[in-house]
């Protein structure tokens, strides 16, 4: 090895900080520099806006794509900081798209987190080749310019306003994500699937990219995970036509727990689990649901003398088919297994949600005899 490879000393690091090291890393950031990451930055301007809706601070998000390539998200929250935030010497807005959060991941179950980082929007500015800000504040509408993670103009008055609320319009950077598109079809998934996991979201999403082909949708369930079991059920025949559905504070496992399940005639299982909104492959709280549906079934069945010792085994293996269900629970302090958050690993959570379960399926069956033949039948052939 030659002297030039080994003199390795301080000189030769290169320090990035900020929109520099977003921009030479943008991956780490979002994901990728292709289309997954462009849905990304969706997702991290809108975050913001998500919370105020649910905390009701604001009734709506809506976001439209257009056709020269900008993206719109507006709300008619509070309106974001026009005031200077101590030790920066610049207003609110300024700060939080100029500077990298220091934070991590927030575990606030009220909170739905839609950044991978904990960075904040400061990356969608980063990204992006320019960015404008507006306002609605105090009666006050003011506007701010920003290009690639910088402010080019200050906070300025624009005249008066009426209402309340935030409009970021943001460009994303050619050099960044090449000829990468915005896919419609995966934005509208994931805030489908934000509005069922929570009743008070209302987001409407309009592509006007193509003159002649605008569509637009709007999200909003009442009804909540009962709505995401019914629509995840299509168009299958119900065993039993009620969604069985619950919400439960469980203070053992600090959070609560939201569930909804039927039973449908086909043979394949649609079982989907969340941790503080976010999907979820498996783990403690969806191991916890099976071993409650399994044991509500068995129960009941026992109870009418229903069960031979052949279908107690059975019932366990047999419990999924047919079935239905979303398995939602938000806590103050989810542990995942592993960097990407897609295993829950709160060892209380097992318990607390097969608890519930079995308590909530098992009075179901109890109430409704009929319904509850049907389903012992579909699971065990009685």
């Amino acid at each position: 090895m030659g002297e030039e490879a080994t003199n390795y000393d301080a000189s030769q690091i290169q320090v990035l900080e900020g929109w520099e090291a977003i921009r030479k890393r943008a991956g780490m950031y979002i994901g990728s520099t292709g289309e997954r990451g462009l849905s990304q930055l969706v997702f991290e301007a809108a975050g913001r806006a998500v919370n105020d809706v649910l905390a009701g601070r604001a009734s709506h998000v809506d976001i439209t794509l257009m056709p020269d390539g900008g993206v719109c998200l507006a709300d008619d929250g509070p309106g974001d900081g026009v005031d200077e935030v101590g030790g920066t010497g610049m207003p609110g807005l300024e700060a939080l798209l100029t500077r990298m959060q220091t934070r991590t991941w927030s575990c606030s179950r009220r909170d739905v987190e839609m950044d991978l980082c904990g960075v904040g929007p400061f990356v969608v500015n980063a990204l992006s080749s320019r960015m404008t800000a507006e306002v609605r504040r105090g009666g006050v509408r003011w506007i701010q310019e920003y290009a690639r993670g910088v402010a080019l103009t200050p906070l300025t008055e624009a005249g008066a306003s009426t209402g309340s609320g935030t409009t970021v319009t943001f460009w994303p950077d050619a050099e960044i994500f090449g000829s990468a598109e915005l896919s419609f079809e995966a934005l509208t998934g994931r805030f489908r699937e934000l509005a069922l996991l929570n009743r008070g979201l209302q987001v409407s999403l309009t592509d006007r990219r193509r003159s002649g082909e605008s569509r637009a949708v709007r999200f909003r369930y009442p009804d909540g995970v009962r709505d995401f079991v019914a629509l995840l059920d299509g168009r299958e025949a119900p065993v039993h036509p009620q969604v069985i559905g619950f919400e439960q504070e469980e203070p053992r496992m600090a959070g609560t727990v939201e569930v909804a399940l039927r039973w449908c005639g086909g043979a394949g299982e649609r079982v989907r689990s969340f941790a503080n909104n976010r999907p979820t492959d498996g783990g403690t709280h969806e191991r916890g649901f099976r071993e409650g549906v399994a044991a509500a079934v068995t129960a009941y069945a026992r109870q009418r003398q229903l069960l031979s010792a052949a279908d107690a085994e059975r019932v366990a293996e047999r419990v999924g088919e047919g079935l239905t269900a979303v398995v939602s629970v938000k806590l103050d302090d989810p542990e995942f297994l592993g960097s990407t958050c897609g295993v829950l690993g709160n060892t209380a959570v097992r318990a607390c949600v097969g608890q519930a379960v079995q308590e909530h399926l098992g009075g179901w069956l109890e109430a409704h005899p009929e319904h509850a033949a049907a389903v012992l039948d579909r699971i065990i052939g009685r």
